[in-house]
């Protein structure tokens, strides 16, 4: 027995070995096509860049990948990792090649830049055998994932949050929304309980956050387990609470701090943010809702669109154009927060205390419901000087706040993606074990069972890379990884759904089933937090073509 360990262990060790030494070849192949593209309009390399974009996305998860593979724990436990591993690694070595063999010469290549030596070691890893036993192995589990490594504290709150999410919130997910209804204060009322809304705000101003340094993997688990639940209805009920603080903490007054921080941190008021207008989408820069300075304060004209929670929230954060002539453009943005009463129904109108109004109606959607995405309207809307982010010396610096506000937008969206991919995921095994056809479960089938590892695989990733980024924001860094981890986890929540739905057949099709929910839920996740163009092609092209990445 010890020496058949042994040799199972020296066979590892080598494929090890060889899975590293495929991956750094991959990363050559990767920059020898970046720099090729280096010094070219960015507009007339779009398609090459944003394949490069998704390319770096899965290397550097697969780097996250090895390195969670290697952290020691039992025998089996380290043989389930490895195999999830090496499948992702595998992939990404695979849709590499697949993206740069179509346009060759288009990232400057030849075909003897291509080595076929990693066809061997790729289809070993892609086995149907190995699929079949990897698949077999997350349908023992359970739907279970290998191990996260968490430490007890942040075990502790998977399992809080887990039960919360599993006693409050499931039994309302469907209901709220086929009917398209608002968050109930249930909800809202057990997040508050639990500190949810202070999980980025520091301990200083009564939140869950340490003072000295920012705990971003406590608000990943939260998300994660909320958004298993539901994304519409609780799973971002965390994500704007964490963008106005972290703009507020970025240029906010010492007076600001001390009144807004607590009130987030309490939930009262809900926030929302408005950043988005019908004609400008990503691109912040180009915001144009008109903020005129007046005796006081300042008057908002004009429309924003897409504002979630508006409806609901108390105080809302805008982006407003207060340097109407300042070039470039981003340095004529500022940040104010709008005050009014919170409202349950899809419409609203409020008048300003100072004068002007402000409406909104919620827009029908797919998915995503709970929250509700509102048109706004503003007009000769009034907001006091004390409502200007930074006050005076905020004024023109709206967009670097903002940015500092999505950052961690970014990393939760990942969180949400998780989660609600393991939500798809539980409920096609469950479906899959139940379902005979032709004498046999659906889930003991070949096919389904690579369907499973494939998705098992997905869904790992994106939580370990996630902590990853986790771990480097903390310490101030990690911004473009973020986008780089968004990228990934939006287009694999989109197809682990997917697969899901199909598993469970023409059930999968019917709003009576979950899993109909996963698939319409997911699909805003490559939308929102920076469009996917928008990051591949803004965000992370710029860093590819300036070398900065």
């Amino acid at each position: 027995m010890a020496g058949e360990l042994c040799v199972l262990c020296y066979r590892i060790a080598r494929l090890m070995k060889a899975i590293r030494q495929q991956l750094e070849s991959a990363w050559y192949l990767f920059e020898k096509s970046r720099s090729y593209l280096v010094g070219k309009n960015l507009d007339e390399v779009q398609i090459e860049v944003y394949d490069l974009a998704f390319s770096l996305a899965e290397l550097q998860a697969a780097k996250v990948m090895l390195e969670y593979a290697g952290i020691d724990c039992g025998a089996q436990e380290k043989s389930f990792k490895e195999s999830v591993a090496f499948l992702h690694v595998a992939e990404t070595i695979a849709n590499l090649h697949t993206r740069l063999r179509l346009r060759p010469s288009a990232y400057g290549l030849v075909a003897s830049d291509f080595e076929p030596d990693h066809l061997e070691l790729l289809d070993q890893i892609q086995s149907s055998e190995s699929l079949q036993s990897l698949g077999q192995r997350f349908r023992s589990e359970g739907g279970g994932l290998p191990s996260d490594h968490l430490d007890e504290e942040k075990s502790l709150m998977r399992r809080t949050f887990r039960k919360f999410a599993d006693e409050k919130v499931a039994p309302l997910a469907e209901q709220i929304h086929r009917e398209d209804q608002t968050i109930p204060d249930s909800i809202i009322k057990g997040v508050r309980e639990l500190g949810c809304f202070g999980l980025s705000v520091p301990q200083r101003y009564g939140g869950l956050n340490p003072d000295e340094r920012d705990d971003s993997l406590g608000m990943v688990v939260v998300t994660e387990e909320l958004s298993r639940a539901s994304l519409g209805a609780a799973g971002s009920l965390i994500t704007r609470p964490e963008i106005m603080s972290r703009a507020i903490l970025e240029g906010g007054s010492d007076s600001q701090k001390i009144k807004w921080l607590p009130k987030i941190a309490k939930g009262e008021p809900l926030v929302a943010i408005s950043v988005t207008e019908p004609g400008t989408g990503s691109d912040v820069a180009s915001v144009s809702l008109k903020a005129t300075k007046v005796k006081g304060g300042w008057l908002l004209n004009g429309g924003k669109t897409w504002c979630t929670f508006a409806g609901k929230a108390g105080a809302i954060l805008v982006l407003a154009r207060t340097e109407p002539d300042v070039k470039p453009l981003h340095r004529g943005l500022s940040l104010f927060v709008v005050e009014k009463p919170s409202n349950d129904g899809h419409e609203f109108l409020f008048k300003s205390p100072g004068g002007g109004v402000v409406s909104g109606k919620a827009i029908s959607t797919l998915g995503y419901r709970g929250m509700h995405s509102f048109e706004m309207f503003y007009e000769d809307f009034f907001v006091p000087d004390a409502n200007l982010i930074g006050e005076e010396n905020g004024r023109g610096n709206g967009f670097y706040y903002t940015m500092r506000g999505f950052s961690g937008g970014r990393l939760q969206t990942s969180a949400r993606a998780a989660g609600v991919m393991q939500a798809a995921f539980e409920a096609a095994l469950r479906y899959a074990e139940d379902r005979h056809v032709f004498n046999r479960s659906v889930a003991s089938y070949p096919l389904t069972l690579q369907k499973l590892a494939k998705m098992g695989t997905s869904i790992t990733v994106v939580r370990q890379a996630g902590y990853h980024v986790a771990g480097l924001m903390d310490e101030g860094d990690g911004q473009l990884e973020a986008s780089l981890l968004k990228l990934y986890a939006c287009r694999m929540a989109e197809w682990v759904t997917r697969e899901a739905l199909q598993i469970h057949g023409g059930m999968g099709y019917a709003e009576e089933s979950p899993v109909s929910r996963y698939f319409v839920d997911a699909r805003v996740l490559s939308i929102f937090e920076g469009a996917e163009e928008t990051l591949a092609l803004r965000v992370v092209g710029k860093a590819l073509l300036d070398g900065t990445y």
